[in-house]
């Protein structure tokens, strides 16, 4: 899609991405996307939330806004992603953030803690979806393991 870094569609019920400019939100909802979850944080390089919230609401997406620190996540961030990507009314979403790595991390989480996925299928998965498939896996796999679960 133009406008989007790194685009994946899973299935008929999610898709993933990396860098998203708001021009690509029309194109998200032509293509029956119901959502856009942006975890990129406000700070990022090229990141504008409020054209993009504007843009995604214009084309008629639900726009929610989870900004991911990697290096310093949000406790609570797990249960804000899950509840955005179980909601009906934001389905199907679209979720991205720079290179879609932290998006395939925590969609790798989400497969093992609520789809009962095997952590390798899980991080084959996710190594489709992240432009850093590495990075993603490490983290996930790292949550998983630890007493954030």
């Amino acid at each position: 899609i133009p406008g989007i870094y790194n685009f994946t569609q899973v299935g008929q019920t999610v898709a993933f991405g990396g860098a998203t400019q708001p021009s690509a939100m029309a194109s998200l909802k032509e293509r029956g996307y119901g959502s856009v979850i942006n975890m990129r944080l406000a700070n990022e390089t090229g990141v504008n939330i409020e054209a993009a919230r504007s843009a995604a609401e214009a084309a008629g997406l639900e726009y929610i806004h989870i900004p991911f620190n990697s290096s310093d996540p949000d406790p609570q961030l797990m249960d804000k992603f899950l509840a955005a990507i179980g909601d009906s009314d934001n389905q199907p979403p679209y979720v991205h953030c720079g290179s879609a790595t932290r998006v395939a991390a925590l969609w790798m989480i989400k497969r093992v803690q609520q789809d009962g996925w095997p952590i390798d299928a899980a991080s084959k998965e996710a190594e489709m979806i992240a432009g850093k498939p590495q990075q993603a896996i490490a983290y996930a796999t790292r949550y998983l393991s630890s007493d954030s679960r």
